[in-house]
């Protein structure tokens, strides 16, 4: 597995210092370049000026064109190293190494040494070439081994459908004179050649004269191509081991002896997730790569002691396939020992947890639910309460259908908080709350009108997995519902019950206090603003009637500039975002519930 690294500089010994560094200035150099190569293309005379220097006596350092699509790559190869790709840092050898040999011949001739900037350029070439070699052992990171195959396939295939939609636009497009006297073949070579190379010598290519836009269109597909050839040679392994039959039901054993320690321990079992041991096998990690992300979520399961032995080989597979690591929706407990481990810690929203032994709906303060309550009740609506595996197998198959009918959109969302599946044989302590429209029944039962299933969450805990409803019932059956598992929690021997999460619930609590600051109440007034569609603070009153006990939740991360990438990594994961701009063969599906 490697070296486990638990942060960027603890634990490092002093002979290491030197590569560490190394790695960093080969970085930083490329980004200077990105940034001198993009400036170059928008300031049209340095840009003209960078290119004459190649052109001429001059040359300038590795990878220092003057362009968009030479930014574009020098860019690619900085994220890249920074993410300490293995095959970034051989492809960069290969070609830094190449070029300062030759610079190294070019100034044995007069010509070429009397130019002070061609000794600053190979004296720049070689420290970094120098720096990659020194901090070799800084480039760790694996790719996936069918990376070159499909980079290849991608270039090939790219490349013959690209220069044939050059070659065909060419001809629609061609304004010269003598257009007689090329042939198809003069113009598919001249967009081939347009594709590679910005400039093009026209003598060569008599009866070919297109437009500048034309020229401009072919330019952006090369580049559109060479993304698509970068992403495919440097994308992170996605394929990852999924649950085995023995991983779950080892990871039952452990929920069964500490289950009660995390409402969220349950998901771990969802089966498109991958495990990762302690020595001792008495604590696990799961998690899911998405988009170059290891995401775990909630704490580890099993003993606490034994936490640490899971977490440092997680981290350690992440870093050596160049994920970045990610836990959403750890607790507390859990997120100390995650951030002991290198991590960073962010509160992003808080778990409302309802005591069934303090739950009433006395008093003044319940009076609105009461009423809600109340009204349904008296509306003719009657609720079940069964385990899953009390449930006969016909009628069970009607409940998946109807919740299947009732699902919002086209894809099952849920990730750290759901379970993603309903009905399975192995999930028979689950519990499932049917409410039915008992109003013009008569004998037998009613109209099925809204369903809720709960996961166990230790002996005497259940955690909210899914809700479903018909869209056309009454307003305030989930209400409805869960009042009635509180109330009749004490005969299933249930103490405690974890509702939904609410993101940033105590932005809108404090925000809305007398006293609270100017940043508060704009951080506020923003989230109440994507409410409109993302219903935040709708889901965190929808949670507070309850009088719930709110239990503060963590996201774990290494670096700060990976929280966009881990933001939308987790979008994906929960199903409300499909991986933008590739095809759906790169982009999994996603069998998760809405919690």
């Amino acid at each position: 597995m490697g070296e486990a690294r638990l942060t960027p500089d603890e634990g490092t010994p002093t002979g290491s210092v030197w590569p560490r560094r190394s790695a960093t200035f080969a970085v930083w150099y490329l980004r200077v370049v990105t940034f001198v190569n993009l400036l170059s293309a928008v300031w049209v005379s340095f840009g003209a000026d960078i290119r004459r220097h190649n052109v001429d006596e001059f040359f300038t350092p590795y990878l220092l064109t003057a362009g968009f699509a030479s930014a574009l790559w020098s860019f690619v190869m900085a994220v890249t190293l920074r993410r300490r790709k293995r095959a970034s840092w051989i492809l960069n050898l290969v070609l830094s190494g190449l070029f300062l040999v030759f610079m190294a011949l070019l100034m044995t001739d007069r010509q070429f040494s009397r130019h002070g900037l061609n000794w600053f350029s190979l004296v720049v070439t070689g420290l970094f070439v120098a720096a990659l070699i020194t901090g070799r052992r800084e480039f760790y990171a694996k790719g996936d081994r069918a990376n070159p195959r499909l980079a290849t396939l991608v270039a090939a295939g790219g490349l013959l459908v690209t220069s044939l939609i050059a070659g065909l636009l060419v001809t629609a497009t061609n304004e010269a004179a003598d257009a007689w006297r090329s042939t198809f073949w003069d113009r598919w070579l001249y967009g081939f050649m347009r594709l590679i190379s910005i400039s093009v010598d026209e003598e060569r290519y008599p009866g070919v004269s297109t437009p500048s836009w034309v020229n401009v269109f072919i330019n952006v597909m090369s580049t559109a191509l060479l993304l698509l050839v970068v992403y495919a040679a440097f994308r992170a392994r996605r394929a990852t081991d999924p649950l085995t039959g023995e991983d779950e039901e080892r990871l039952r054993a452990l929920l069964a002896r500490h289950g009660d320690r995390d409402s969220l321990g349950y998901f771990a079992l969802r089966r498109e997730k991958s495990v990762i041991w302690s020595p001792s096998g008495k604590a696990a990690v799961t998690y899911r790569v998405v988009g170059g992300v290891s995401l775990a979520s909630g704490d580890p399961i099993g003993d606490p002691e034994a936490w640490p032995g899971a977490i440092e080989p997680w981290l350690t597979e992440a870093r050596e396939h160049g994920w970045s690591p990610a836990v959403m929706g750890a607790s507390e407990e859990g997120g100390t020992i995650y951030a002991r481990h290198g991590l960073n810690a962010l509160e992003i929203g808080d778990e409302a947890i309802v005591d069934t032994g303090e739950f009433t709906l006395e008093g003044r303060a319940m009076r609105t639910v009461r009423q809600a309550y109340n009204r349904v009740k008296r509306a003719g609506y009657g609720v079940t309460i069964r385990r899953h595996e009390d449930i006969p197998e016909a009628e069970m198959a009607e409940l998946l259908r109807r919740a299947d009918d009732w699902r919002d959109g086209a894809t099952e969302r849920g990730f750290s908080m759901a379970l993603g599946r309903l009905g399975d044989p192995g999930d028979g302590r689950c519990v499932m709350l049917e409410c039915r429209d008992d109003s013009g029944a008569g004998e037998g039962a009613g109209e099925l009108r809204a369903l809720l299933s709960f996961v166990p969450w230790g002996p005497k805990g259940l955690s909210l997995d899914l809700m479903r409803r018909d869209r056309d019932s009454e307003n305030g059956l989930m209400e409805f519902m869960v009042i009635e598992l509180l109330q009749q929690a004490k005969g299933l021997g249930i103490t405690q019950v974890s509702l939904n999460f609410a993101m940033f619930r105590s932005v809108f609590e404090r925000g809305s206090r007398l006293g609270a600051g100017p940043v508060l109440r704009i951080w506020r007034s923003l989230l109440s603003f994507f409410s409109r569609w993302w219903q935040i603070e709708s889901l965190y009153r929808a949670n507070a009637k309850y009088r719930p006990i709110w239990e503060p939740r963590f996201m774990l991360f290494e670096k700060s500039s990976d929280l966009l990438r881990i933001g939308i990594a987790s979008a994906r994961a929960e199903g409300f975002l499909e991986a933008p701009g590739l095809p759906k063969w790169l982009n999994r599906k996603h069998l998760e519930s809405p919690r």
